[in-house]
């Protein structure tokens, strides 16, 4: 019998009830580890645990927990529950939030800034303290936090979601000085960069605009969105040994969208700026 990449391995999952969180639980669970699942919708958690079972059968430990990432005490409560597995060898800190109503310098309210950056900032940091304290707990000198960052803390975006783009800039930072911070002990920490990707959200979103969408597919050197489980197989690898000297990392899952030179296509529509010589 094989095994499993992540066998004997205790990982909690933020925002597991969808997307890249329910692909990376379903892929967790088929490499051998035990796995919360957490969120803040019980009913989400509970389609998505159903979802999770069919596709990862005779599955040990797979559970869920009620968690709001914002709140410090529902954090802890996650990872108390996985002390009781044994601690936490794996974190991936994915829940986030990307508020319809976060705009520019001008029109961001302080009210989406400031749960902008309660949910995806301080989130991640009580996750990081949290399983850095649980690994310290029970003796471990290896393990793997990952954080979600995006694409647009390493690119600047053209449509403003400026609380958003900020607190994936201070994801990527903090990412950063953990793994220096935490090396020595064996606690790698890395950083997931997901390029835009074929979701439910999104299609609904583009609809039947097909400018509105070809506006965004141009940036991509493939011509297509990303998959969740194209970032899910990116996670897999961070919390596997096989990443063992990945430490630090910006870890861009965007079909190469931040390296690509692409001109948008049609007229300019204003003169160009009148240069100095």
């Amino acid at each position: 019998m094989r095994r499993g990449r992540l066998a004997e391995k205790n990982a909690i999952i933020t925002g597991a009830a969808g997307g890249i969180g329910l692909e990376t639980t379903v892929l967790f669970a088929r490499e051998g580890a035990n796995v919360l699942m957490t969120d803040i919708s019980e009913a989400a958690l509970e389609k998505g645990l159903a979802k999770a079972k069919e596709l990862a059968p005779h599955h040990l430990k797979l559970e869920t927990l009620k968690v709001d990432v914002s709140k410090e005490a529902d954090v802890k409560a996650a990872v108390d529950y996985v002390d009781a597995w044994g601690g936490v060898d794996v974190m991936f800190n994915n829940a986030g939030i990307m508020h319809a109503d976060d705009a520019d310098a001008i029109d961001t309210s302080e009210k989406i800034w400031d749960l902008t950056h309660n949910i995806n900032v301080k989130g991640v940091w009580y996750g990081s303290k949290h399983a850095v304290m649980s690994l310290r707990k029970h003796g471990k000198n290896n393990g793997s936090i990952i954080n979600t960052a995006s694409v647009v803390a390493l690119v600047g975006s053209a449509t403003p979601q400026l609380a958003y783009t900020a607190s994936k800039g201070a994801v990527l930072a903090m990412t950063r000085e953990l793994a220096i911070v935490h090396a020595k002990e064996g606690f790698r920490f890395n950083a997931l960069c997901p390029a835009p990707l074929n979701t439910p959200l999104l299609q609904n979103w583009l609809g039947d605009d097909a400018a509105k969408r070809h506006r965004r597919e141009i940036h991509f050197p493939s011509g297509r969105f990303g998959e969740a489980i194209e970032c899910a197989q990116g996670v897999l690898f961070l919390a596997s040994d096989e990443a063992s000297f990945c430490n630090g990392m910006d870890f861009a899952v965007d079909g190469g969208m931040t390296k690509a030179y692409v001109t948008a296509q049609g007229p300019r529509t204003e003169p160009p700026p009148n240069l100095a010589r």
